[in-house]
């Protein structure tokens, strides 16, 4: 058994670390028990990203811009999801690519 105390400045801010804790805790409960992981992070994004880049390639007409510039477009989330973590967005893309 654990206890976790929570502090917070109102009832408000208290609830919502409550609702936080209790959803993030039941994520790990129910990894557990199915053994399963999903990638998150943007991951499915930058493949996707990576497979219409390679996919536009094989094309020569005007749509070859615009599949190019939707994979580029799938690419904003890793990127926000980077710099909100105070990483350097550049590197990142670069490895998941």
């Amino acid at each position: 058994a654990s206890t976790i105390v929570l502090r917070g400045a109102n009832d408000y801010m208290l609830d919502e670390m409550d609702r936080a804790l209790h959803d993030s805790l039941c994520v790990v409960k129910r990894m557990l028990e199915s053994n399963t992981l999903v990638p998150g992070g943007g991951a499915v994004e930058a493949a996707l990203s990576v497979y219409l880049q390679e996919y536009a390639t094989t094309l020569e007409t005007r749509e070859q811009l615009a599949i190019e510039a939707f994979a580029d477009s799938l690419l904003v989330i890793p990127k926000t999801l980077a710099v909100n973590a105070a990483k350097d967005s550049a590197d990142l893309v670069s490895r998941l690519r």
